[in-house]
């Protein structure tokens, strides 16, 4: 496409954003009501001390890593961010837990491709099946040995359940507990985010990321305009900090919009349903709002009901960034799915044994 007729295009993008910016401010500013400020000392920089490193993916993507708690630790929690978050987004599960677990277990934290500080994927990778995969690869560079517990949040649990599919073998042996919050199977594209997207100028965007992925960037400020009042809308269920909204918004803003645009399409077509059976022995945990407006609660119902051995907690109130509104629920309900799954897996090799 020459030149003229990308500009073109990117000039008739802006100008249907700007029909829809002001719907999409109103959104933003009914759904972003200032809270009491409880968070007035917290310190949202923590995560950038813990120790770092790089996993590069099977297709040269850098992801970045952050590590906690101690390389020989007997088990290792891997978690996984959502749709247009990085591993901040587990910050008080990260300060939460390690001060619970102390050094018996090893928290490992990664940034997505395209997302955070990992590197910029092709946009034919950005799949949830690719997304499995990059877990995989994490795993074996992170934890190759001993009993793994898989915490992801969104796209990051639909990425835990695309890695289970691919990997049955290795979940049989070593992934001990599962931890699943705002997230599902399959059906967005009938709820959810997926059909609160589904308008002719995010086509448009999408058409522009394949063909003038340079010139969607420079834009970026215009498709926020529509974009992002529906991501902070369904934040929050709950009127929050303003420093927690400023956190979360700050993630947001670092996402590329050609991030947020590639990963749409496989967010509709997202179906792991096949994928369920590899984890229905393991012990589990479903989480969710029953306010968020991207993973309706009905659909993690759904979840947990396919799951013989899951736990459903339901989060009154609470939005889709339900880790960091009621942050103490997640958390303790990560705690418990990893005593019980080191529970079972410790009877297990009991019996092997005798």
């Amino acid at each position: 496409m020459g030149l003229s007729k990308r500009l073109g295009l990117v000039g008739g993008l802006l100008s249907a954003l700007a029909l829809g910016s002001v719907a999409g401010v109103n959104v933003l500013r009914t759904a972003t009501r200032p809270g009491r400020e409880i968070y007035g000392d917290e310190d949202f920089t923590l995560m950038s001390r813990d120790r770092r490193s790089v996993v590069v993916t099977e297709d040269g993507v850098a992801l970045a890593v952050r590590e906690v708690g101690p390389e020989d630790a007997p088990v290792t929690a891997v978690f996984v961010h959502g749709y247009c978050l990085d591993m901040t987004s587990w910050h008080f599960q990260r300060r939460q837990l390690a001060e619970r677990w102390g050094d018996d277990v090893r928290m490992v934290f990664y940034d997505q491709r395209g997302h955070g500080d990992s590197g910029v994927p092709s946009t034919a990778s950005c799949t949830i099946a690719q997304l499995g995969a990059d877990l995989a690869t994490v795993i074996e560079a992170k934890a190759p040995t001993g009993p793994v517990v898989l915490v992801g949040h969104s796209m990051g649990g639909m990425t835990v359940l695309a890695f289970a599919g691919q990997r049955p073998e290795l979940v049989a042996s070593r992934v001990v507990g599962v931890g699943l919050v705002a997230t599902a199977a399959a059906g967005l594209s009938e709820t959810g985010l997926t059909r609160n997207l589904q308008n002719p100028v995010i086509d448009g965007f999408r058409m522009a990321v394949r063909t003038s992925p340079e010139l969607v960037q420079h834009a970026r400020g215009a498709a926020r305009v529509l974009i992002t009042p529906i991501l902070r809308a369904a934040s929050y269920g709950t009127d929050v900090s303003p420093r927690l909204h400023k956190f979360s918004d700050s993630m947001l803003d670092r996402t590329s919009v050609v991030t947020i645009v590639n990963f749409l399409r496989t967010l509709e077509l997202h179906d792991e349903s096949a994928s369920l059976e590899a984890i229905e022995r393991t012990p589990s945990v479903v989480v969710c709002g029953d306010s968020d407006m991207i993973i309706p609660f009905g659909s993690s119902r759904k979840l947990a009901a396919d799951l013989p051995e899951s736990e459903l907690v339901r989060v009154r109130g609470a939005g889709h960034l339900v880790q960091l509104e009621f942050p103490s629920v997640v958390s303790d309900a990560v705690d418990r799915v990893l005593h019980r799954g080191l529970k079972t897996y410790e009877s297990r090799e009991q019996s092997d044994v005798g």
